[in-house]
């Protein structure tokens, strides 16, 4: 709300940006270049090129969803979003559920029919937000590299276009006193969460990260 007269895909650049500075300083001083250019060939690299863009479309979307009013339809997404990682674990990883789980996700998925049926409104955004944050970390757990290595990558893959974005802004907004630091702490604030999931999706059954997923839509809603 507070970049809400920033246009979202200058905001979606400067995320990208300031979270690719932010992940090379610490790959630097960890001294990861080497390990994380050898692991980034081939599939892996095809892996993260595909889950690139699907972090691209969802941060674009729920910034559009924040500045244009539709924080409900946002929060219901990362309702939905839990669901579809129960399902992708259970049928793309062969994962199983325990009863008392399955009851979970059936009251979990009652709840969410509620909120669809109730709320109306932009139910695209609910669906994009689901699905491509739900696939997104599907990927994240079967590409053969860690949470730092591949998040440095999909930025790396998207400061091309960021670059662009804001080359070729008609209205560029950096230089706008405390917007540069809400923009640069748009980084941090973006590459923090991102890490600790990756890594969280390398370590967890994805049936099971989906259900500690609705911690973060219930404190949206």
């Amino acid at each position: 709300h507070l970049l809400a007269g920033v246009p979202a895909l200058q905001v979606l650049a400067h995320r990208v940006v300031w979270s690719l500075l932010l992940l090379a300083a610490i790959v630097l001083a960890m001294r990861r270049a080497g390990p994380i250019l050898a692991a980034a060939r081939g599939r892996t690299l095809l892996l993260l090129c595909a889950s690139a863009a699907l972090i691209a479309v969802n941060w674009l979307v729920y910034i559009f969803a924040v500045q244009s009013g539709h924080v409900l339809e946002a929060s219901l997404g990362y309702f939905i979003n839990p669901l579809l990682n129960v399902a992708l674990g259970m049928i793309v990883l062969g994962e199983r559920i325990g009863t008392l789980q399955k009851a979970a996700v059936a009251v979990a998925a009652l709840g969410v029919a509620v909120l669809a049926i109730a709320g109306g409104g932009a139910l695209w955004i609910s669906l994009t937000l689901a699905f491509s944050f739900g696939v997104y970390g599907l990927i994240r757990k079967v590409a053969a590299i860690d949470a730092l290595g591949g998040l440095t990558v999909e930025t790396a893959l998207l400061v091309g276009p960021a670059l662009a974005v804001l080359w070729l802004s008609p209205a560029p907004v950096f230089g706008r006193g405390t917007i540069n630091l809400l923009l640069v702490l748009a980084g941090a604030v973006t590459a923090a969460p991102l890490l600790m999931f990756a890594a969280a999706a390398r370590r967890l059954r994805y049936s099971t990260l989906g259900l500690l997923q609705y911690l973060a839509p219930t404190l949206q809603f």
